[in-house]
């Protein structure tokens, strides 16, 4: 077992395994970071970063993603304000917004002139999302590579309709979130979170749920030791904050509306 295991897991749920490789212990050494010094990118790196997202799976080949690379200051400050003032948004040299995208597929259809009347169903809608967060953890890796930071904001659904008109979108795109790159500032740089023991998530052959709740015991004092370490400011276990993230519509910052305001944009109007 490497070391890269342990901080991922905690040292008692570690799992049992030598196999490792580099691209396997650069992923198990992720941690979101948020605070950035204005230093800019290397030369050629949102070059290669984009072309690795390019490079993740497509449903079907079509491709219902897009980005785009937000650098000035004044429309970081408003994604930030959008995002309910989180400052990393501004302290990024870049800042991408991935988009659920089929305006691009409905102008293709229709320059072709052939209907596109499934673009207006909820699947396309799951598929253009799905294409942009393949995309954009392939992003993530490749800029961690490259020894940058990284943090998604999945706050950018919060409003997404004035998201959608500070970046000019047109009908049938969205911003699903938001991912801060950069290089961490001094003391920024964050520690690798623990994730839930695999037999929490891993399971043979069939769905086991009361199975999981020894490891999810584990998990809350593997967290409790974290927030110590980390000198976090909240003592609550995991339990009890996840659960209070899902108690009700107050909880989602406003996303509970987040299927009607899809309508709005253009989404699964045949729904």
């Amino acid at each position: 077992m490497t070391s890269a295991f342990s901080p991922r897991y905690g040292d008692h749920d570690a799992p049992a395994t030598t196999l490792t490789s580099p691209a396997i212990d650069l992923m198990l050494s992720h941690r979101s970071v948020r605070g950035y010094r204005p230093d800019a990118l290397p030369d050629g790196a949102l070059e290669a970063i984009i072309a690795a997202a390019q490079s993740a799976a497509t449903s079907s080949n079509l491709q219902t993603w897009s980005v785009i690379v937000v650098t000035d200051p004044a429309v970081k400050a408003r994604c930030a304000e959008l995002a309910g003032g989180q400052k990393h948004i501004e302290e990024c040299p870049v800042f991408l917004l991935f988009l659920a995208d089929l305006a691009r597929l409905t102008r293709v259809a229709s320059g072709e002139g052939l209907a596109h009347a499934g673009n207006d169903t909820l699947e396309m809608f799951l598929v253009a999302a799905i294409d942009a967060a393949l995309a954009a953890q392939n992003a993530c890796v490749a800029a961690e590579s490259l020894g940058l930071s990284t943090v998604y904001i999945g706050a950018m659904r919060n409003k997404p309709e004035a998201v959608a008109e500070l970046v000019g979108l047109p009908p049938a795109t969205a911003v699903v979130f938001g991912l801060c790159i950069g290089f961490a500032a001094e003391g920024k740089e964050g520690s690798v979170k623990p994730r839930l023991p695999q037999e929490a998530v891993l399971h043979n052959g069939r769905y086991q749920l009361e199975a999981q709740d020894a490891a999810i015991a584990r998990y809350n004092d593997a967290m409790a030791a974290f927030n110590e370490r980390e000198r976090a400011s909240t003592t609550t276990p995991w339990t009890v904050h996840s659960a209070r993230r899902v108690a009700g519509p107050e909880s989602l910052s406003g996303r509970h509306v987040l299927m009607q305001v899809l309508r709005r944009m253009g989404f699964f109007k045949a729904e």
